[in-house]
């Protein structure tokens, strides 16, 4: 059934993203033109830091608050980019390499999954497939 639509099609070719998250993106979540940008995407899932600082601004830890379903299957399709199979696909040097060396893995996973929750928003406003930006970075 995932491979029947345009939208589902689309949202796997990205990294981590199977029929799955694919189907449960369309199914649950609202049309993405009702969010002004990605972050506001990601903080719906709640994959954003929460903000209790008034007025410095101090990152806490993740909301959680929003669709858990979808926040569940980002992280554990994030999961699978970071476990031994899927970290041959990541460049050395690039920004998942990096904070795969100095951050613990889970953390890596919640902000790979603030990125695909992001990227998804824009692949699907623009109705482009997935393009790697270190792919882009290093042609």
């Amino acid at each position: 059934m995932a491979a029947e639509t345009d939208t589902t099609r689309r949202l796997q070719t990205m990294p981590g993203v199977g029929p799955i998250v694919a189907r449960a993106v369309e199914a649950f979540a609202p049309a993405m033109a009702s969010f002004r940008r990605g972050r506001d995407f990601a903080a719906w899932l709640g994959l954003v830091p929460r903000q209790h600082s008034g007025g410095k601004e101090r990152p806490e830890r993740v909301s959680k608050a929003g669709q858990a379903d979808i926040r569940q299957l980002l992280i554990i399709g994030a999961m699978s980019r970071l476990s031994r199979l899927g970290r041959r696909s990541i460049t050395e040097g690039s920004w998942l390499d990096r904070m795969l060396a100095r951050k613990p893995k889970m953390l890596v996973a919640i902000a790979l999954a603030n990125k695909m929750a992001r990227a998804i928003r824009a692949m699907l406003t623009k109705g482009e497939d997935y393009s790697d930006p270190a792919l882009i970075a290093a042609a």
